[in-house]
């Protein structure tokens, strides 16, 4: 057991932490890129998100959120999330996806001075070639991104057997992209971040 809690101390914490918006934080489903309507209704948390904020609060690590739709459509999906996390919506002229400019602008925001141990989570392709392009550490999810593309109730409605043909499918092309894991949600993410830091314990490299 002391040896357990000894390993568990020394996994270093993420330097920071990057969210894509719709699709990851909010709008399960990532419904907003079809087009934009009821984004109040899509500034829903998905799950696990509210949880995953408040435990990277506690632990002091920086977090921001970006994503690629208008300013104004960004801003209107974000209001259900806590006030402290940063926002780096996406800017015309600098930073389209796959570009890994809008990942290195969204640390500026942040001050983080170094690459090493920062992170993408994200649902969207294209946003995790741009963490992938940018040298970060990407965790992507399967479930509640574009690549399934349901609606809550759409994605409740499905049979166990719909939801694991489409979670593996989205899984296979999210591995196929290269990110460094693959979780279904936000719920998993603490284990997945530990994963992450036993990796960079032993000298990997995103």
């Amino acid at each position: 057991m002391p040896h357990t809690q000894a390993l568990l101390h020394s996994i270093p914490n993420p330097t920071a932490v990057l969210f894509g918006l719709s699709g990851c934080l909010v709008d399960f489903g990532a419904r907003s890129r079809q087009n934009n309507n009821d984004a109040t209704e899509r500034a829903h948390l998905t799950p696990g998100a509210l949880e995953a904020l408040n435990s990277l609060q506690l632990q002091g690590i920086p977090c921001a959120w970006l994503d690629e739709l208008p300013h104004a459509q960004s801003l209107a999906l974000a209001t259900s999330l806590p006030d402290w996390i940063t926002a780096s919506p996406h800017t015309l002229n600098r930073g389209q996806w796959p570009s890994p400019d809008a990942c290195w602008q969204a640390l500026m925001v942040l001050n983080i001075d170094r690459l090493d141990g920062c992170v993408l989570v994200s649902g969207e392709p294209r946003l995790l070639q741009s963490g992938l392009n940018a040298g970060l550490w990407t965790i992507g999810l399967a479930s509640c991104g574009s690549l399934c593309g349901l609606t809550p109730s759409e994605w409740q409605a499905l049979s166990q057997q719909e939801r694991e043909l489409k979670r593996g499918k989205a899984t296979v092309q999210l591995f196929g992209l290269g990110v460094h894991s693959v979780v279904d949600h936000l719920g998993e993410l603490d284990t997945c971040l530990s994963d992450i830091g036993l990796r960079r314990r032993k000298g990997e490299k995103p």
